[in-house]
């Protein structure tokens, strides 16, 4: 009776559809996304594809702690492998680890599972060489720089001599500065060769919870809130330690539209941080209202590549044209002032090609002044951020800058092109100088 139970099967979005078939031909699957999304059911099925006809015999299938494997990619609330090779496998031990023995139509194969959440866990995995990699909460599993002791290295290596390797990973969105997305998930879109594919899953998603038990799940957690983003939006955010914390949990309150500023009295200002071989260059445009009764963000760019000088001038060339023409004002534009032969370059350039801009040295004035500031305007609601498209960026970085641990007062900052602090540093050079002048605003 085993053997012939079926799987009851609920229909498949579009989404789920094109993330498996793509997932087929890939090498690399990654999917994310939010509780209850999808996601660890799709990469079973791939996985279960690829174990049918794949010519090597070992694989690995891993989670923070061994249960944690067995439950998620098992089991998989009746969707896991144990279910899609029911009839045709077995628990089993092998060499002392948990394990799948599967009977496929290309001979026997044997899947063993691992917890890859410890300093040690990668001693569990030495001395065998796999084909297929299916990790579930790969941001739970150890990393580090050392790749004799990285989890996520060893198991990497272990791969080196299959013959037909293929990697697929799960995970809940995590803190966007987190090892996971900076070593692996985002460069690897631009680099892993064999096929990348990668999806961002919500609940919506997945047909097989009906609408009204959505709206349930919704209604256990706070709209706009940091978990309502992660759980249920499925955004990459950060949950303790926040710089922004009042801003990051009422976002939807500072939100205003590309016409807040019409029939108001406004100057405009602009910031510039220049990037470097790791870390991106960013702009931002702030409108002063007033008697400097209210800050704006009007708009925003951040260059996540290493550009040279050439580069430099052309995308801040356009970014200044697309301020001007959307305001008609001539802006200053502070820049970092450690980088004066930049600044010089860029002065002569906008002095020759006639650009509505002047411009000047940041002042840089200590960072927790230019926090303490930005906080007691959001206090006061008098910050406001123009929510377009060009401005996602500059959102993200509100919502993801935190306290670096064990300092005070020290706003964490890593070296990276996905590091939002960049785009902050930015911000707060267009409006610094005046930081008395909103104090007494």
């Amino acid at each position: 009776m085993k053997a012939t139970r079926t799987i009851q099967w609920s229909p498949f979005s579009q989404k789920h559809k094109n993330y498996i078939k793509k997932g087929l031909e890939c090498k690399m699957s990654v999917a994310e996304g939010a509780i209850r999304s999808g996601k660890t059911t799709d990469n079973c099925i791939i996985a279960a594809a690829a174990l049918e006809v794949s010519p090597d015999r070992l694989h690995l299938a891993t989670g923070s702690t061994v249960a944690n494997a067995k439950l998620n990619i098992g089991d998989c609330n009746g969707f896991g492998l144990e279910y899609l090779f029911r009839g045709r496998c077995k628990w089993t031990k092998f060499k002392d680890n948990d394990a799948l023995q599967i009977y496929t139509k290309t001979g026997t194969k044997v899947v063993i599972f691992a917890g890859g959440g410890k300093a040690d866990s990668y001693k569990k995995i030495l001395g065998n060489s796999y084909g297929i990699w299916i990790a579930t909460e790969i941001n739970e599993h150890y990393d580090s720089d050392d790749s004799r002791t990285s989890f996520i290295k060893v198991a990497f290596g272990r791969q080196a001599a299959a013959k037909a390797p293929k990697v697929l990973w799960d995970m809940n969105p995590s803190d966007p500065n987190a090892k996971i997305y900076r070593d692996y998930i985002e460069p690897y879109k631009l680099q892993y060769i064999g096929g990348y594919n990668y999806e961002l899953f919500t609940m919506k998603d997945n047909l097989s919870i009906p609408p009204e038990r959505q709206l349930e799940i919704e209604s256990q957690y706070i709209i706009g809130s940091i978990w309502y983003r992660r759980d249920i939006l499925g955004q990459r955010c950060i949950a303790t330690g926040l710089v922004y914390d009042y801003l990051a949990n009422h976002l939807d309150e500072f939100k205003v539209g590309d016409d807040y500023l019409k029939g108001k009295n406004y100057f405009i200002e602009c910031g510039l941080d220049f990037g470097g071989d790791r870390s991106a260059t960013t702009m931002v445009a702030s409108a002063i209202i007033g008697g400097f009764e209210e800050l704006v963000i009007v708009d925003s760019e951040i260059i996540r590549e290493r550009i040279d000088t050439v580069q430099l001038q052309h995308r801040f060339e356009n970014f200044i044209q697309r301020v001007y023409k959307e305001h008609r004002k001539v802006p200053i534009v502070n820049c970092d002032s450690a980088e004066s032969v930049l600044i010089h370059t860029l002065n002569n350039y906008a002095k020759m090609n006639n650009m509505q801009c002047r411009i000047a040295p940041a002042l840089k004035c200590p960072i927790i002044e230019r926090i303490r500031m930005e906080n007691r305007l959001i206090a006061e609601k008098r910050f406001k951020i123009i929510a377009s498209g060009k401005n996602i960026d500059m959102m993200d970085a509100f919502l993801n800058a935190t306290w670096e641990v064990d300092k005070v007062d020290t706003r964490l900052d890593v070296v990276s092109f996905y590091n939002p602090v960049d785009l902050l540093d930015a911000f707060e050079y267009s409006f610094e100088k005046y930081i008395l002048k909103f104090a007494r605003g």
